[in-house]
């Protein structure tokens, strides 16, 4: 799981970001998990799950909207306790990592199911406002990713939401494709040049964010 610092520093962001869209979030109670439904679906087509036609599985974007994930359940977490970051750090620090569990009447052992099967579920607790962090960490596992690697890309892309704000993603005025990419796709090649660990990371990645945005077409 994560350390208290990574998941005390993840709150901290997200509550900054949530401020950033809206200084009342905490009052517009907006409904997070509903994100969450849609970017587990946006998941499985980076997966692949139509069985009628051949797909591959984007790994690097699959992961990315497990990212997008994790903000909105961080942000649900947050708005439970009225944005009471030491609450939810509690509540972070000590989830109940049980062998399954129960959703509509039936009780699913997570190991049983495979990753889409998992995304699934994820997004019918979403549905229903309920969360699982013993799910969410059977997804990282099934996706190749550790907590730590959670911590490090969700940072990349605190960074890109932040950007997508300051140039007008709020207003319409942003423009999301760069180049004839999705700028997702550019936050993933440009965090594979950096070092994550570097104490300038976070406005490294900034600053070639800006950089590529700006040159592009």
């Amino acid at each position: 799981m994560l350390t208290p610092l990574q998941a005390e520093t993840m709150l901290t962001l997200q509550a900054q970001m949530n401020a950033k869209v809206n200084p009342d979030w905490i009052n517009a109670a907006y409904p997070y998990l509903r994100a969450v439904v849609v970017e587990g679906a946006e998941a499985m087509e980076h997966h692949g799950w139509k069985w009628w036609k051949k797909q591959e599985c984007d790994l690097a974007q699959l992961q990315m909207e497990l990212v997008d994930i994790w903000h909105f359940t961080l942000s649900h977490m947050l708005l439970q306790h009225r944005g009471d970051q030491a609450k939810a750090l509690a509540d972070l620090l000590a989830p109940d990592f049980t062998a399954s569990i129960r959703f509509d009447g039936t009780d699913y052992v997570v190991a049983e199911l495979d990753l889409i099967g998992k995304m699934e579920l994820n997004i019918g607790l979403a549905t229903a406002r309920r969360i699982s962090l013993p799910l969410f960490d059977a997804l990282l596992q099934d996706c190749g990713m550790e907590w730590k690697d959670l911590y490090c890309q969700y940072v990349g892309k605190n960074v890109l939401n932040f950007f997508r704000q300051d140039n007008g993603y709020k207003q319409g005025t942003y423009r999301k494709l760069w180049s004839g990419r999705e700028d997702n796709e550019h936050l993933v090649e440009i965090m594979g040049t950096l070092n994550s660990e570097d104490a300038n990371f976070q406005h490294q990645l900034y600053a070639n964010l800006k950089d590529r945005y700006t040159r592009s077409d």
